[in-house]
This record gives C-alpha cells, structure tokens and sequence, in this order.
C-alpha cells in the first residue's frame, strides 16, 4: 500500500528560491524541449498551408518574414535551440563522466555561450525589419 506523503501547503511554493543550477538546468531543458516540439508542429502546419500552390510557399515564408514580431520570435527560437542544443552536451559530457564536479558552471558557460550567440545574430535577424 502507497504511503501519503505531506507536500505543504500552494504557498510552499516559494521553495523555488532554493533551487539549484541543476535543477534549473533540468526546468530550461524541459521547457526548451516542449518549445521546439510545439515549434515543429507549427512549422509542419504552416508548411502543410504553403504547398497548395506553385507560388504559394514563397508568398507564405514572405509574408511571414515582412513582420516584425516574426523576426523576434525567431531570434527567441534561436536562443531555445542553442540553449537546448548546449545543454544537452553538458549532460552528455556529464553522463560519461566528464565534468562531474563542474556542473554549475558548465550550466552557467552555456547560457553565456547561448546569450553570446543570440546577441550576435540579432543583427542578421533584424535586418531589413525595418
């Protein structure tokens, strides 16, 4: 039979202050994951739309690139990919064993190295948006 366990009350939930750089490290991966899966279903929909015409996927992928809001939201999807994608090397390197008594900072490198490369292709992003 299954114990109950006392979990405290909805305003423990303040315990967030006590996390870790691991635990956030598992919460960003987790998030970044579920955003790209709902951008790849976004984009197959989008793409599914685009093909009913000869010059349908070009007017398409125009029309999206013309708005500014698009063009952010890209740069956002770049930051989650190259967060997910560095993250996932540092749990890689961590599961061989490599690293082990460095996690936190290996965590903090990649949001460094992820913000290093986000800030440097907002201008290409950005340009001609306005």
């Amino acid at each position: 039979m299954s114990q109950s366990y006392n979990r405290g009350l909805i305003e423990d939930f303040g315990r967030w202050r006590e996390f870790t750089a691991g635990m956030w490290a598992w919460i960003l991966h987790k998030f970044t994951g579920w955003v790209l899966i709902g951008y790849l279903f976004t984009h197959i929909a989008v793409l599914s739309t685009a093909l009913s015409g000869a010059n349908a996927y070009t007017n398409t992928l125009q029309g999206l690139e013309s708005l500014l809001l698009v063009r952010v939201m890209e740069v956002g999807l770049l930051a989650v990919a190259v967060f997910h994608i560095l993250n996932g090397v540092r749990l890689l390197f961590v599961d061989l064993g490599v690293g082990l008594e460095a996690q936190d900072k290996s965590f903090y490198a990649s949001l460094v190295v992820t913000a290093v490369i986000v800030l440097a292709s907002i201008p290409t992003f950005l340009e001609g948006a306005f």
